[in-house]
């Protein structure tokens, strides 16, 4: 598992994908399950440009993607074109900030018991992509800045008149200004109201999708109970047309309603589900939680899968790897055709300097996961770490497999660079770099190593004109 720094406002990032953030307009994020109860209509703009770190992890993304198949079919959307991506932030939430594209906080799966609950919020999130609230969600906040507009328009001629009238009778500019206030606060509460809408809508077609999908509502209601019983949202006090999502015990009552008439109620996870996702659950906390902490959930009297996988992790991370791969090992005897399991002792192992063997155990991991990049990318880093001329010109095939996969991810360029460097094709990895900041959204960089990699690579190449097309991209923002 890698966690990588990015920002919010160029996930996905890169020229290819640069438009993910922009279309947001004021910073709202649709669907967003736990923000704050009283929330202004440009309150989350902050958000955009903001340091976040996106956690990578073949297994977890497989998991997610298994949970997501069924409930975007039933949406009618297409599953190549959605993506889940998970954040490091340990609080219990998700949002849309796009239209095909659902982040997931890693604290809604340590929180969640169940399959089912992620589950339901991944339908809930899909409701609003399949019900287009995004993009509507824009044309109200257009809407919203018009009738402000209007509004001030209106306050200034009221403001005039008072002046002109030669009005004494208390301060002139008083009223107007009542105006003003007025008509801004008007249009805050018919967008906060027009989202609480949405928010319920895609509640219900989340229900739709988990009916036809043969799955339980439940998750969905243990989610909103969790808030409700969260201090987030004790908001007794709170005027209900101040918030941006319908209160809570709303929320619940609604779904109860919905849940009760689903044949589907009682109906639970399928048990080799619930392993999958108690495994990843485990491999989290093992990465993200103390290890004090850990090791009271998972102690060492617990000899379940889950458990020696948490603390094969845990110990790892307190040096003690030994006594990590010894776990490790454990569980690959009992299950050898486990590609995460082959995974995680190849990461351990190329993390305590043992690349050799680090490598064998990844090329064994790419094999069972039918070569998932993020595994692909660990393969090739133990390659180039082995550093004999075979190693690192496999290094490179299995690199730029990964990126051909993964196109807009940056990771795969950086050690790609590193592999063409120590194979001497100089060219290629200043062009491999150019990707990597491109991804990554820096586009002064890429087109600084574009332009280096335009020297050195063969002119009217598909290289050196890939190079070019970096070289002269133009950001939107400059079109």
């Amino acid at each position: 598992m890698t966690i990588l720094p990015r920002l919010l406002a160029t996930l996905p990032s890169g020229p290819r994908l640069a438009r993910a953030a922009r279309g947001v307009l004021a910073g709202l994020l649709a669907g967003a399950l736990a923000l704050p109860p009283v929330l202004a209509p440009v309150a989350p703009a902050q958000a955009q440009g903001r340091s976040l770190a996106i956690v990578r992890d073949a297994e977890i993304e497989r998991l997610l993607a298994d949970y997501a198949r069924p409930i975007f079919r039933a949406a009618g959307i297409s599953a190549d074109a959605t993506r889940i991506v998970l954040i490091n932030d340990t609080s219990f939430n998700a949002f849309v900030a796009d239209g095909r594209r659902i982040f997931i906080n890693i604290g809604a799966l340590m929180q969640a018991e169940t399959p089912n609950e992620i589950i339901g919020v991944i339908a809930h999130e899909t409701g609003h992509i399949a019900g287009g609230h995004l993009a509507r969600l824009r044309q109200e906040v257009a809407n919203a800045q018009i009738l402000s507009i209007v509004g001030m328009m209106l306050g200034a001629g009221a403001m005039a008149g008072a002046v002109s009238g030669g009005s004494n009778v208390g301060n002139p500019g008083l009223g107007a200004a009542g105006i003003f206030s007025g008509s801004q606060e008007m249009v805050r509460r018919n967008l906060l109201s027009y989202q609480r809408s949405e928010e319920q809508a895609a509640d219900v077609a989340a229900v739709r999708y988990l009916e036809a999908t043969g799955q339980s509502p439940v998750g969905m209601i243990t989610t909103f109970r969790r808030f409700a019983d969260s201090g987030l949202f004790r908001s007794a006090a709170v005027d209900p047309y101040l918030m941006s999502h319908p209160l809570p015990a709303e929320r619940i009552s609604q779904l109860e309603r919905l849940a009760a008439q689903s044949p589907y109620r009682d109906r639970r996870d399928p048990p080799a589900l619930q392993r999958r996702h108690d495994l990843a659950r485990a491999k989290l906390f093992g990465f993200v939680a103390n290890p004090e902490s850990v090791l009271r959930r998972y102690p060492p009297h617990d000899t379940s899968a889950p458990s020696r996988y948490a603390r094969a992790v845990v110990n790892h991370r307190t040096g003690r790897s030994r006594e990590a791969i010894e776990l490790v090992d454990s569980l690959i005897r009992e299950e050898p055709g486990n590609a995460y399991f082959q995974e995680l002792r190849g990461q351990l192992l190329l993390e305590s300097a043992r690349p050799q063997e680090a490598a064998e155990s990844l090329r064994r991991a790419v094999q069972l996961s039918d070569g998932a990049p993020t595994i692909r990318v660990l393969y090739g880093q133990a390659l180039i770490a082995r550093g004999d001329g075979a190693s690192l010109e496999e290094a490179v095939r299995q690199l730029e497999r990964a990126t051909r996969a993964e196109p807009d991810a940056p990771e795969p360029y950086r050690h790609l660079a590193m592999a063409y460097g120590r194979t001497g094709q100089i060219g290629l990895a200043e062009l491999a770099t150019a990707e990597y900041y491109m991804a990554a959204g820096d586009v002064v960089n890429g087109q600084t190593q574009a332009f280096r990699a335009m020297r050195s690579l063969v002119e009217g190449s598909p290289p050196w004109r890939r190079a070019k097309d970096i070289y002269e991209f133009v950001p939107e923002n400059r079109r």
